[in-house]
């Protein structure tokens, strides 16, 4: 057998607060923190070891002292799943996020980036 994607890894100033906006984006929940850290994952899935298919992949936000200063070379791409993409940005912007143009020209999906700077993308027409 391979391995599991199940977990992504993301330096932060302030991991309480991106894992409140992204519990907000991806209707996750927090599993496990402490001072310097904060993992947040589906409330749905079993722990990803046990679990034999696809596993949705927990975020770890983990303090840094130095911010982000280039365009992140790896970003989480996210599906609507109950309301259209334009809805999706709306509600989006209104948790923290905002558009950030990092060349993508006329694209049919839209980039945005949370409150620490961090680029995503909202994917139109893919639902899973």
């Amino acid at each position: 057998m391979a391995s599991k994607f199940t977990e992504l890894a993301i330096d932060c100033a302030d991991p309480h607060g991106l894992a409140r906006f992204w519990c907000a984006v991806l209707g996750y929940e927090v599993q496990d923190e402490d001072d310097e850290c904060v993992t947040i994952g589906s409330p749905a899935v079993p722990e990803g070891k046990q679990r034999p298919g696809p596993v949705p992949p927990m975020l770890t936000f983990a303090h840094v002292p130095e911010g982000k200063t280039v365009k992140n070379r790896l970003h989480i791409d996210v599906n609507p799943t109950d309301r259209e993409q334009d809805e999706e940005v709306r509600r989006l912007l209104d948790l923290g996020a905002r558009h950030v143009d990092v060349g993508q020209g006329d694209a049919s999906w839209v980039v945005l980036a949370d409150p620490e700077g961090n680029e995503f993308c909202v994917l139109a027409g893919r639902r899973p």
